[in-house]
């Protein structure tokens, strides 16, 4: 049975992305997937190769209300640190996947060494998370569910993730108004009072300058009835402030 959630978390995990040796391609990609599937990009994160780090972050991520993809550190070399970490998190211990050490001895045959089984020692009790690419597996633990860093394989695996374990979301919505001369400190106290009313949605606040002045777009997302609804206060709000959109 399929899971009904509000979107997913992301990690992105490697020293390679910080220091720009290598460009992230995971961020887009997860955003655009998920809005295919009404579901949200609840939060992301990139992480450096240091378990400490990368533990801590994993059991703030497996404490949130929704799942969350982890790309990066499963693989067998020193700076793969993930699956230590997530074990480490999750307070489990670490052993060798029967199903997935069965895959990947029938891939390698008498080439499946140590050094490639390791990237099938996951913490106990782990999902797999099949590959397509090169077949050796992902895993899932708790609400986490940890891919490769290679967006070849990793995408096609949160795609898998989502079609065969998660339901797709509720229709959503979006509508703006753009307020001309009008500054967000101008307007504080009807914003508040408009999210006090309307927590079922979600709202923005972007100032742009233009060649005739500024310009306040305010937005709202979330299931249509919804944005219908609070568009229409919101704009009852700010005439009654005496605002121009």
């Amino acid at each position: 049975m399929r899971e009904a959630v509000r979107g997913f978390g992301l990690l992105t995990i490697g020293n390679e992305i910080l220091d720009g040796r290598v460009t992230d391609r995971h961020f887009d990609y997860a955003r655009s997937l998920l809005a295919s599937r009404n579901l949200d990009l609840t939060y992301c994160m990139v992480l450096p190769d240091d378990i400490a780090v990368i533990s801590t972050h994993i059991s703030w991520a497996m404490d949130q209300p929704e799942p969350f993809f982890s790309c990066g550190g499963i693989g067998s070399t020193p700076d793969d640190l993930t699956r230590q970490a997530a074990a480490e998190a999750a307070g489990l211990d670490i052993e060798r996947h029967p199903e997935g050490e069965s895959i990947l001895r029938n891939r390698w045959g008498k080439e499946a060494t140590d050094a490639r089984l390791r990237m099938i020692d996951f913490p106990t009790g782990s999902v797999l998370i099949p590959n397509p690419v090169n077949q050796v597996p992902g895993f899932r633990i708790a609400n986490g569910h940890f891919l490769p860093g290679f967006p070849e394989m990793a995408h096609p695996m949160m795609e898998w993730i989502l079609d065969n374990w998660y339901e797709i979301g509720q229709e959503k919505t979006a509508e703006k108004l753009v307020l001309t001369d009008v500054r967000e400190a101008d307007i504080v106290d009807v914003m508040k009072a408009f999210l006090a009313g309307h927590d079922n949605v979600s709202f923005s606040s972007l100032p742009k300058y233009t060649e005739t002045g500024c310009e306040l777009h305010l937005g709202l997302r979330g299931a249509p009835a919804a944005v219908k609804a609070g568009i229409k206060d919101l704009a009852a709000m700010l005439e009654n402030g005496g605002c121009n959109f």
